[in-house]
């Protein structure tokens, strides 16, 4: 297994970690999956302080826990875990929606369509990394242009979590043309600047994807339990 990465600019504490929280979401790295210090130390080609202190990074952001005498593992979202994960997000995305129509620019319209076009690009494509970037692109212009920092706060606080979710509701066959449909409409809300449609819209949007996910996160468990 190789992870590529580019020893630029950016401190290289700040790619490891963006690497490995990325191998994290896009499921490279397992929930549960324990980790091996010296393993990724060789992988990422760093020294073990430095390692630590990504680790320790990764589990501020609960993408991974570290258990005294046995080390870091992936962090793993349970059932309970992950519809209250999706409640938060559908209370606060009604609220980013409704903000949008309210307060977005012309400009910040145009760059959600920009974004739009960049997850239907991704129909009939395998590669989930390019529509998970594609849709928190769509995500970060929306909350940039809610005109309420503690949504945009919030939201990006969750975002790591939400991103591993979405492995789940992304694996339904057929989900993704729907997907650019609800993003569709609720640009065309926002543009309208009719708050409570967006608000609507965006809560329906994050239910739709809530219910595909927990359904395959509780047949999961349940192959699991009759194994």
């Amino acid at each position: 297994m190789s992870i590529q990465f580019e020893r630029a600019e950016v401190s290289l504490k700040k790619q490891v970690i963006d690497s490995m929280r990325n191998a994290i979401i896009d499921g490279t790295f397992l929930p549960g999956q324990k980790l091996v210090e010296r393993e990724l130390c060789e992988l990422f080609d760093v020294s073990r302080s430095l390692m630590r202190e990504a680790l320790q990074k990764l589990e501020a952001e609960a993408l991974i826990t570290i258990v005294p005498h046995r080390g870091p593992a992936v962090a793993e979202i349970t059932l309970e875990e992950a519809k209250s994960i999706y409640a938060v997000r559908q209370a606060l995305e009604a609220l980013a929606g409704a903000g949008c129509a309210q307060h977005a620019s012309e400009q910040d319209i145009a760059a959600l369509e920009v974004s739009l076009q960049r997850v239907a690009a991704c129909q009939g494509s395998a590669d989930q990394k390019a529509l998970v970037q594609a849709k928190n692109e769509f995500y970060r212009v929306l909350l940039k242009a809610c005109g309420n920092p503690i949504v945009q706060e919030m939201l990006t606080g969750l975002n790591n979590r939400i991103n591993s979710l979405r492995r789940f509701s992304m694996s339904q066959p057929g989900r993704l043309p729907h997907t650019v449909k609800e993003l569709e409409a609720i640009i065309g809300a926002i543009r309208s600047r009719d708050a409570e449609r967006a608000s609507k819209l965006c809560a329906e949007h994050v239910g739709k994807a809530a219910t595909i996910a927990l359904r395959v996160m509780a047949e999961q468990k349940q192959q699991v339990s009759s194994a």
